[in-house]
């Protein structure tokens, strides 16, 4: 499902699986030897990215989870919930600092890449994001509820104030 060259070239990093469980192979990018397997992953693997050093993996599945891989020892070191559903695509800042991770839930999710903490959400606007639904009549409170949950907005409405003449 994903490959990705280490920055040096040196390494090709494979992800796949199927029937509810993945892989990740590591391949020596010249001799096309396998370096490394990974095969004890519960989720399928569609998304790969490495450090700028080489000496760290990151993998997206089908359980919606951030896995960071020690290349060297195959070992898994950080697992992040990043999407509520599959992974899609990861992608590492020119900087190298930040990963970059996009899911079927439609959100991209910005991670400091050392040391795993989510930095920031960025989401396209929902159906009714803004939309004013301030003292509309004709909607049951179960359908205000829902526009809300779709990005519209209501005021609490203020009472008028009655002046006496």
């Amino acid at each position: 499902m994903s490959v990705a060259w280490s920055p040096d070239g040196a390494c090709l990093a494979s992800g796949g699986g199927g029937r509810g469980s993945g892989e990740i192979f590591v391949w020596d990018g010249h001799s096309g030897e396998r370096l490394h397997a990974l095969s004890e992953l519960s989720e399928i693997v569609y998304a790969l990215a490495w450090s700028p050093t080489g000496a760290v993996l990151v993998s997206g599945g089908s359980d919606g989870m951030l896995r960071w891989w020690d290349v060297r020892s195959g070992e898994c070191v950080q697992v992040r919930r990043a999407h509520q559903r599959t992974v899609q695509s990861l992608k590492v800042s020119p900087d190298g600092s930040k990963l970059a991770s996009c899911g079927d839930d439609g959100a991209i999710n910005v991670w400091n890449l050392t040391s795993t903490e989510h930095l920031r959400t960025l989401r396209r606007d929902r159906p009714y994001e803004r939309l004013d639904i301030t003292g509309i009549r004709g909607v049951t409170e179960v359908q205000k509820t829902t526009l809300r949950a779709l990005g519209a907005i209501e005021s609490p409405l203020v009472p008028d104030i009655q002046h006496a003449p």
